[in-house]
Formats: C-alpha cells, sequence, structure tokens
C-alpha cells in the first residue's frame, strides 16, 4: 500500500463491506438493507472540501430513533413496497430517489421532490430533485435544495494521473468531473432563475449536492489514497475493476452476479445462490455476448449458509480499458 502523504487521503484500514454487514447484521429484507445503506454510508464526496464551498449536503449520523425505525422497518417493509413499486423503474437512480423520498417523508423533513421548473408551456428550466426543511434554521422555516445522485465511477488512470475526469462511468457515458461540474454550475443554480419563485412556497435558502456511490479502482490502484483536491471524501465506499480474464479467482470464494437494482448495499444472498469461478466466468462471457457493458460482481465468504459480500468490482470487456481511456483523453482535450 502506498504510504499515506500530506496531500492525500489514507485509505480506511477495514471494508465498508465489513463494517456494514456487522452494524446491520439483523436486516434481511433487500430494499431495507439498501436504505440502510443510502442513510448510513459515507458520501461520495468530503463536505469539508474547499472545493465545493459548503455546497455538499450530509444526512448526518444516524441516531437510535433511526436504527430502531430501520429494525421495524425490516419486520414490516409493507409501506416501503408499496413506494417502490409504484411506477416501476429499472434506473437505479429512480430507485435510490425513492427510497430517500420514502425517509424523508417518515421523518417529516420533505417539503416536495422533482419539482419541474417551466418558463412557459414548452420551456423547462430544470428540475428540483429535493426541497427539505433546514435543520440549520432553528425556526425551521428554512428550505433546502438538494440535487441527489447515486454513482459509480471507475478510474482510468494510474495513481500518478488522478483527475476527476478520470474516473468515468461503467458505460463511459459520463464522469465525476462531468457530473460535479454539471450540479455545481448548472443544477444548484435552479432557485436563483427567475421562473422558479412560482413553484416555491418559501425562498431557498441553501441549494447542495447529496451525492452517494462507489469507486471502483484498477489493479494497480485499487489501495491507492486519492489526492485531497479531489475532494473525495476519506471512507467512500470502494471496489475493484478488472477484465474476466484478470480475475485473481479463489478455490474459496464465492461470487454474486449483482442486477443494477443490486448496485447500492453490499450484498448479503443464500448460499445456493453463489457461483464458483467457473461458473462466474461462463455467466459474464454470456452477457458479455448479450451486451458490451461491465458487470458488477460480489466476492462472497459464505458461513452458515449465507454469502456475505467481502469485495465488489466491476468486470469489463476486453476493450474497455482502451475506450476509457479514449474518452478520458477527449475530456481532457475539451478542457
Amino acid at each position: 500500500m502506498p504510504t499515506p502523504q500530506t496531500d492525500l487521503q489514507a485509505v480506511p484500514s477495514s471494508s465498508f463491506q465489513q463494517q456494514f454487514h456487522q452494524r446491520w447484521s439483523s436486516l434481511r429484507d433487500p430494499h431495507v438493507r439498501a436504505l440502510a445503506w443510502l442513510l448510513d454510508a459515507p458520501g461520495l464526496l468530503d463536505a469539508q472540501a474547499s472545493r465545493w464551498d459548503g455546497r455538499i449536503a450530509t444526512l448526518g449520523a444516524l441516531n437510535e430513533m433511526d436504527v430502531t425505525w430501520l429494525q421495524a422497518l425490516d419486520k414490516n417493509p409493507r409501506e416501503l413496497y408499496l413506494m417502490i413499486n409504484a411506477q416501476p423503474s429499472a434506473r437505479l437512480g429512480r430507485y435510490a430517489e425513492k427510497l430517500l423520498t420514502f425517509y424523508l417523508q417518515q421523518t417529516g423533513r420533505l417539503i416536495a421532490h422533482n419539482v419541474q421548473v417551466r418558463n412557459g408551456p414548452n420551456d423547462t428550466v430544470g428540475e428540483f430533485d429535493f426541497l427539505v426543511r433546514d435543520l440549520q434554521d432553528d425556526a425551521e422555516s428554512g428550505v433546502v435544495h438538494w440535487e441527489f445522485a447515486t454513482k459509480f465511477y471507475l478510474l482510468e488512470s494510474h495513481r500518478d494521473q488522478m483527475q476527476a475526469d478520470a474516473f468515468v462511468g461503467p458505460n463511459l457515458a459520463d464522469s465525476l468531473g462531468a457530473k460535479m461540474d454539471k450540479i455545481m454550475q448548472q443544477q444548484l443554480m435552479l432557485s436563483a432563475h427567475p421562473a422558479a419563485a412560482q413553484y416555491l412556497r418559501q425562498p431557498v435558502s441553501r441549494a447542495q449536492a447529496l451525492v452517494k456511490g462507489w469507486l471502483f479502482y484498477g489493479e494497480t490502484t485499487e489501495a491507492a489514497s486519492v489526492p485531497a483536491a479531489l475532494g473525495i471524501s476519506e471512507q467512500h465506499c470502494r471496489g475493484f475493476w478488472c477484465e474476466l480474464s484478470a480475475l485473481d479467482v479463489s478455490d474459496g470464494d464465492r461470487y454474486l452476479v449483482l442486477p443494477r437494482l443490486e448496485w447500492l448495499a453490499p450484498a448479503r444472498a443464500l448460499a445456493g445462490k453463489t457461483l464458483s469461478g467457473a461458473q462466474l466466468r461462463e455467466a459474464v462471457q454470456l452477457l458479455f455476448s448479450e451486451t458490451l457493458a461491465p458487470v458488477m460482481i460480489a466476492v462472497c465468504d459464505v458461513e452458515d449458509g449465507v454469502a456475505l459480500e467481502r469485495r465488489r468490482g466491476f468486470l469489463v470487456p476486453d476493450d474497455w480499458r482502451s475506450k476509457a481511456a479514449q474518452r478520458v483523453q477527449h475530456a481532457v482535450v475539451q478542457i
């Protein structure tokens, strides 16, 4: 592991998965576990980093009431299922939005969500993801605008080339740099638009980004520190990525292929649903024959018939690395 430097963030000594399984060992329902991850996982970005100028939102530490509520919800998740199953979507971002909406409704913080701002019948200016009560306002009359994102980015570079645009989405459609530029320079400015006033019962006191997710590192960077200047949280959730042929398969490991809507919380499954290394290779090769999208997997430990995720990573097609490098280079040229 690289020696931490003064301008680099230290890598946590224990995995987030281990901490999550210990803290939430009683939770069984997959949606409740996903909600627990959303509420309890570290943000992707460092709210204290000067780069963000105080515009990163945090949910704060869960209190005992929150923990008790999640445990009770796990035993009777009917209301949560009603929200999730209303207007079903295969989009992970939409699923995460529903989870957060449910929590904010239950805690009384939600004022409104998905509020479209129009400047005329055919001119949509933008959309407020969430309008929530400002807990920093003693009178609780303030309104905070949250732009919410749940993102998964793979680092396409070596440690000495880390930059925000080198963290690219698995489908290569965006990057951490481009996403945050859009949020900071466009989306968080929505309340200042003249057309927004008619949609706000109270003025917005603050506009912030609430960003959760995982970052994935290649074989030479998985244990690397991240430059503090990037504004990434020290505790961010992390994984690995590699070509299928480069995956180091251990005889003692079991594996899960994670569908998109199961990307949030560390996986928990019955041992019978896991795959051997050979079965995993076969399953991923079949998926690559249908689509060239990277595949998320969980490396699991099995005990008492239950598989718990120890590590997670993206397996990418053989040409993904070169395509990712081209995408990063294009972003650098545009700058």
